[in-house]
């Protein structure tokens, strides 16, 4: 959450108006309730859709700036799994039987 704040900011102004800043009596369940039904059209759910795009053929046809905004938020999600060994383990498990599926 802390990594993509900007985007939470501007995506609430988008879509609600809201200006996070200067809210000060919002709760923590209605912050999780707005924030789970941010849309497409949002500068956060531009983003979250370039990170989880898997389509080779779209990927291929992404632009240098789409490569990067998905190429550093992978990054940043495999310093987490170094730093959380069992996370690491697991991710490394479903990847190598992924693989297996894939090329056996």
């Amino acid at each position: 959450m802390y990594y993509d704040y900007d985007l939470i900011e501007a995506s609430f102004a988008k879509q609600y108006g809201i200006r996070l800043r200067q809210e000060e009596d919002m709760s923590w369940s209605e912050f999780c309730t707005l924030l789970s039904g941010i849309m497409p059209e949002t500068p956060l759910g531009r983003v979250v859709s370039l990170r989880a795009e898997k389509d080779p053929k779209v990927l291929k046809e992404f632009t240098k700036d789409q490569k990067k905004i998905r190429n550093e938020w992978l990054i940043y999600q495999n310093k987490k799994r170094r730093d959380d060994p069992a996370a690491y383990k697991a991710y490394l498990d479903n990847f190598q039987a992924w693989c297996k599926a894939s090329f056996s």
